[in-house]
């Protein structure tokens, strides 16, 4: 079903900024929001590799941002 080339997706993504494709007349899983890009898998897949730069979740990225701003005190 997914694999439909009919099947519209939405870009969604969670809270640690992590991106994935999930079927528009799905409901969402509890943690995860779109984020206004909807269209065919691949060009959900082609929007996420555009934007999603950093794999690191959000909470890495940060702690890893607070250790580099304390060593440079």
């Amino acid at each position: 079903m997914w694999n439909n080339e009919g099947t519209i997706f939405n870009v969604v993504v969670n809270h640690e900024e992590q991106y994935s494709v999930w079927p528009a007349e799905r409901e969402l899983p509890l943690g995860w929001t779109t984020v206004g890009k909807s269209g065919s898998k691949q060009e959900c897949l082609d929007y996420i590799e555009e934007v999603w730069t950093d794999m690191r979740p959000l909470s890495l990225r940060q702690t890893m941002e607070g250790t580099t701003q304390k060593s440079e005190k």
